[in-house]
């Protein structure tokens, strides 16, 4: 479940292509438009929640699915919607993302996120999430002079029922960025990268839709994570700017020649 974008940064294009790469099979159901381009959102038009519903039904009937991944959903109809049909497919693990929402309303983004947390944290298995975007979200009234660590915010998706949180984007003084599965008694998994000096759009869904990819493969959680986190880390590494705007994960980076003037002969 995702949004379009039709940059190609992020939403349910970059979901398909990621799980396609890393070796699942993507059923993806839209749930929204983003107005969009390279460097910002402008807009989003949600789908009809009975539509989101109907899209997800037809083809659960049909297929059996290992993992739902869910992404932005765009308001608290359509997360309702999402929800129970999580709720319906009990068995099934839900890779759950919570994006960045500065760009949108306040009122709007508020009212998102309290939904998310009623109606979607109940049925996550993983949440995945940056650790600003997280912090201001779970823990609003953080105010211990030590930012939360990923137990800390662990604890809080706990308490939604939440066994484990992803944790991503986690700052360190060596200017390495620090990533932990976490639980809240817990870190199960970390893994650091070097900071890259670029603004990027889709990260975020391009390490959950791997996750959610490996996951369906059959790969244990604490693999799934570190493999995933590699994964995003070569696609932000060879990452390219499209436009005039962000620079976008390459998700397809495995696929390149060693001779770049040869891998674009037709």
């Amino acid at each position: 479940f995702n949004a379009n974008d039709a940059s190609g940064a992020g939403g349910l294009g970059a979901d398909q292509l990621t799980v396609a790469c890393v070796g699942a099979h993507p059923l993806g159901v839209v749930t929204g438009v983003y107005i969009r381009d390279s460097a910002e959102i402008f807009d989003f038009m949600a789908i009809d929640e009975d539509a989101v519903a109907e899209q997800a039904r037809v083809v659960l009937e049909d297929s059996s699915v290992q993992v739902f991944k869910v992404g932005f959903c765009g308001n608290p109809e359509t997360l309702s919607v999402v929800a129970q049909t999580c709720s319906d497919y009990a068995q099934v693990p839900v890779v759950a993302y919570m994006p960045n929402l500065s760009w949108w309303d306040e009122e709007q983004a508020d009212a998102y996120q309290d939904a998310f947390l009623e109606l979607m944290l109940p049925q996550t298995t993983v949440l995945v999430g940056n650790h600003s975007t997280l912090w201001r979200w779970l823990l609003p009234d953080w105010s211990n002079s030590k930012s939360p660590g990923p137990r800390d915010l662990a604890r809080a998706a706990s308490e939604k029922g939440v066994p484990y949180v992803l944790v991503t984007g986690i700052v360190q003084a060596d200017q390495h960025i620090e990533n932990a599965l976490a639980t809240p008694m817990t870190v199960l998994a970390t893994e650091r990268f070097e900071h890259i000096d670029a603004v990027f759009s889709g990260a975020g869904d391009t390490l959950s839709a791997a996750l959610a990819a490996l996951l369906a493969a059959g790969t244990d959680l604490e693999a799934a994570s570190l493999e995933a986190l590699n994964y995003l880390d070569h696609c932000l590494d060879s990452g390219f700017r499209p436009g005039m705007g962000h620079v976008v994960p390459d998700r397809l980076f495995w696929a390149h020649g060693e001779d770049e003037d040869d891998s674009t002969e037709v």
